[in-house]
Order: C-alpha cells, then sequence, then structure tokens
C-alpha cells in the first residue's frame, strides 16, 4: 500500500532526504530531565559518541533536543537551551553525514543551529511560540509540525476531544496554513500525531489505529512512540520494558505509511524498518 502524494525528494540543508523509504531517527536528548535517558548525553564527547553509535546502526536523521517536553517538565530559557544544543549539533555536522533534527520550539535556538549545520527543525508546538513561525521560515529549512494542546506541564491534565482524529487533522492543518502565511510551503513540511502529548491512552490507540486518515493531508508523516507511557499503559511495563511494544508500534507505523520512526532504540528499529521492506520489495 503507498500513500505518498508528494515529491519524494526532502532538501534538508546540505543534505537530501529520500522519503520513498521509512527512515529511522535517533533520539539525542541532551537534557538533564527527559523521561528515559536525561542526564546521559549532556557533555558533547558522550553526546557525539551517542550519535556515531546511532548513525552506525542505521539512523539517517539524529534529532537533537535541550528541553525536555515529558509531562510536567519544566521550560528552560533560550539561553539554557541554546548552550544546551548548539555544540552538539556543531559537532555532529563536523564529525558524522548525518541529517541533523534540533527538536526547539525557540526562536534563537532555530537560527543557530540552523546555521550550525541543522538540517530539520522538529518543534512539538507547531512553531506557536513568539518569533518561532519567522525564525523558521528565514532559515529555509523543513520543518516537523506535531499535534499538541496546551504545554507540556499541563497537557496531561485532561485532555478532551470529540473526534481525536479529526482534531488532530484539523490542528495540523491549520499549522499548515499558519506556515504558508510566513512562506514556508507546504513542500517544507512533515507531520507528527504527536502521540502522548495531551492525549490519554485511548486516544492514542485510536489516534495509531486510523493514523491512515492523516495522510489526506498531502505530506510525509513522522511517528514517535518509542518508550512512550502509551506502551507502559496497555503493557504495563517501566520505561525499561517497553522495547517490544515500541518494535510492534514502529512495524505498524510504517505498515500505515509513516515516513520517519523517531526512535531510542536505532539497531532494533532498522532491523524492523529492513525487514518489512524485504518483504514488500518481493516478487
Amino acid at each position: 500500500m503507498t500513500f505518498e502524494q508528494y515529491p519524494t525528494r526532502l532538501p534538508c540543508g546540505s543534505r537530501v532526504l529520500d522519503l520513498a523509504h521509512t527512515h529511522v531517527m535517533g533520539i539525542l536528548n541532551a537534557t538533564p530531565d527527559s523521561f528515559s535517558d536525561g542526564g546521559r548525553y549532556t557533555h558533547v564527547d558522550d553526546a557525539l559518541r551517542h550519535a556515531a553509535a546511532m548513525v552506525a546502526a542505521g539512523a539517517t536523521l539524529i534529532d537533537v533536543g535541550g528541553e525536555s517536553t515529558r509531562p510536567g517538565a519544566r521550560v528552560v530559557s533560550p539561553l539554557e537551551e541554546l548552550e544546551r544544543v548548539a555544540p552538539v549539533v556543531e559537532a555532529i555536522n563536523r564529525e558524522l553525514d548525518v541529517i541533523i533534527s534540533v527538536d526547539t520550539s525557540t526562536p534563537a535556538v532555530i537560527r543557530e543551529t540552523a546555521r550550525l549545520g541543522a538540517g530539520l527543525i522538529n518543534d512539538v508546538r507547531s512553531l506557536r511560540r513568539d518569533g518561532a513561525l519567522d525564525a523558521a521560515a528565514d532559515t529555509g529549512l523543513p520543518v516537523c509540525l506535531m499535534h499538541m494542546l496546551g504545554e507540556p506541564g499541563d497537557m496531561q491534565d485532561d485532555p478532551r476531544y470529540g473526534n481525536v482524529v479529526a482534531e488532530v487533522a484539523s490542528f495540523l492543518e491549520g499549522r499548515m496554513a499558519a506556515c504558508a502565511a510566513v512562506g514556508i510551503g507546504s513542500e517544507r513540511i512533515i507531520l507528527d500525531p504527536g502521540f502522548g502529548f495531551a492525549k490519554t491512552l485511548e486516544h492514542n490507540l485510536s489516534l495509531f489505529k486510523h493514523m491512515e486518515a492523516l495522510h489526506d493531508l498531502g505530506r510525509p508523516l513522522l511517528v514517535g512512540v518509542s518508550r512512550k507511557s502509551m506502551i507502559g499503559l496497555a503493557l504495563k511495563r517501566p520505561v525499561g520494558e517497553r522495547l517490544h511494544g515500541g518494535l510492534a508500534l514502529a512495524a505498524l507505523a510504517m505498515v500505515k505509511g509513516a515516513k520517519i520512526l523517531r526512535v531510542h532504540d536505532v539497531a532494533e528499529t532498522v532491523d524492523v524498518v529492513r525487514m518489512i521492506a524485504a518483504v514488500n520489495a518481493a516478487e
């Protein structure tokens, strides 16, 4: 089954992403408080080693973040976020042949990391912070827009939807229109349904089941469910025991047409992607 309704060549700064097949994006949290691996990669050397290992394992994108967006996470200052992220982006760009995605909502971080070699802006707030739309437009880079209601600190307080799939689609369509208004064309946009962001387990499962409806928006989908609470709640597993559930969702997301899988466990997910691709390529 194919879902592509767009050109498969996506320029990402000095590199190009081929959306004719599914990619694995490795997560690199340069934060002390991320829910799964906070504090492990806050030094540049440690971050670079981890990035190199993920590239060797098959990641074609590395997503660098300097602000935790787990439920209840504290907001960090632009300067603090930039001090965490900029040296890591610079080092990866210098040492590795990989597309660098920056997980940020902050205009100053968007501009500076683009200058240092980032190839994609991945914003959980869909460029809703003051100045973020203009900053992203000025970089010329592609952007990933994610669905979330509220802020990480309060998003899980009491999320409600009449029809979660329709409301997520409507939100993303609105953000695409806001991007178009500042010159960010649809050809530069990737969409993320926002699993785990302002959604209960039931919302997440329903959204995942009906994910194909989001292809009507005509843009590639990024899916990030690695180690998230939807796996923990469904399987009753703590963070460290969610690999198998995550791989099941990665396989299902690929079958449902996702083009980027954002994960912690790169090598295992790459095996899933390659195995499905091998089957799909058979006569």
